[in-house]
């Protein structure tokens, strides 16, 4: 699945027109139901969640959610979460579709004596997401605020037997109803990677440049020591950025990055941007070719390397 987002949201619908897909300003809607939604709750669930994620859980408002890495002890990501403090000693970590086995096999092997329980929630919820100007008046008050593209938006968060209702309430109130690859441009033009696509186990949380999931003034946690390390010794090798290439037509996910004769990295997503009118592409750079406006090539076109967001 290396240039679409159908494997990860199979909610997302497949109808929508593709004439009104450079702009964003009006609301558009995407059906992102059955991403994994995973509950802890209990006395201890705050301190448990700090101590294995990347981010400071502690210090999170009730109401409010914050990005993070959940790591191996040596800092390779088992997920890349959102976690929201739903109420008083409840969270919900919220993450693309398939990896509620996964994270709570990860979350059970380090649960020993905490009062918490951990609650697989992804067949109860339908999650929403519009993104666009005037989707948080759209929403309403019902939603959790982000920003995607550098446009306000609002997720959404439903029992799922209702999100079909709400959809619809949605598309009546006006917004426009997205699809898979209307959603992949977005996420792309945004540099928002997806795990299973632009991170797998292999991945170092560092290399995955979301500085804005990882807390540096927290206590110890899970694999902190290598991530603090890194940034220290300044040893990460690769890093997430952008590619700008002329042209209409994507990479496949695999797609190498050359300096010369030197293989510099490797595509991960790339799709053709209506906003950008050209190619924009995620790949891993090595060091000394990651620097916004390196010139490189992929499968022989040449592209410059761009920071995230694109736009």
């Amino acid at each position: 699945m290396p240039n679409t987002a159908d494997g990860q949201h199979s909610g997302i619908m497949a109808n929508s027109s593709t004439e009104n897909r450079s702009t964003l300003d009006s609301p558009i809607l995407f059906d992102l139901t059955g991403r994994t939604v995973i509950e802890a709750a209990g006395p201890d669930a705050a301190t448990f969640l700090h101590n294995l994620c990347t981010q400071d859980i502690k210090t999170l408002p009730v109401g409010e959610t914050r990005e993070a890495f959940l790591t191996t002890n040596k800092a390779r990501v088992v997920a890349h979460v959102w976690i929201t403090h739903r109420a008083t000693n409840l969270f919900w970590l919220e993450t693309v579709a398939r990896q509620a086995e996964k994270i709570l096999e990860h979350l059970n092997r380090f649960l020993i004596s905490e009062q918490v329980e951990l609650t697989d929630r992804t067949l109860e919820v339908g999650v929403l997401r519009v993104i666009g100007a005037g989707a948080g008046s759209l929403a309403g008050s019902h939603g959790r605020s982000h920003q995607l593209s550098g446009v306000e938006g609002v997720d959404c968060f439903y029992p799922i037997k209702e999100a079909a209702t709400l959809r619809q309430s949605l598309v009546a109130a006006g917004a426009t109803l997205g699809d898979a690859a209307w959603y992949n441009v977005l996420r792309i033009e945004a540099g928002l990677p997806e795990y299973g696509i632009d991170i797998d186990e292999n991945r170092l949380a560092m290399e995955v440049n979301r500085p804005q999931a990882i807390s540096y003034n927290k206590g110890c946690y899970l694999g902190q020591e290598t991530i603090v390390m890194a940034r220290d010794r300044g040893q990460v090798n690769r890093l997430l950025m952008g590619i700008t290439i002329a042209g209409d037509t994507p990479f496949a996910a695999g797609a190498k990055a050359m300096r010369g004769n030197d293989e510099v990295g490797q595509v991960t997503s790339s799709v053709f941007s209506p906003r950008l009118g050209q190619v924009i592409a995620l790949a891993y750079l090595k060091r000394g070719s990651w620097d916004a406006g390196t010139k490189v090539e992929v499968d022989g076109r040449p592209g410059i390397v761009s920071a995230l967001p694109f736009c």
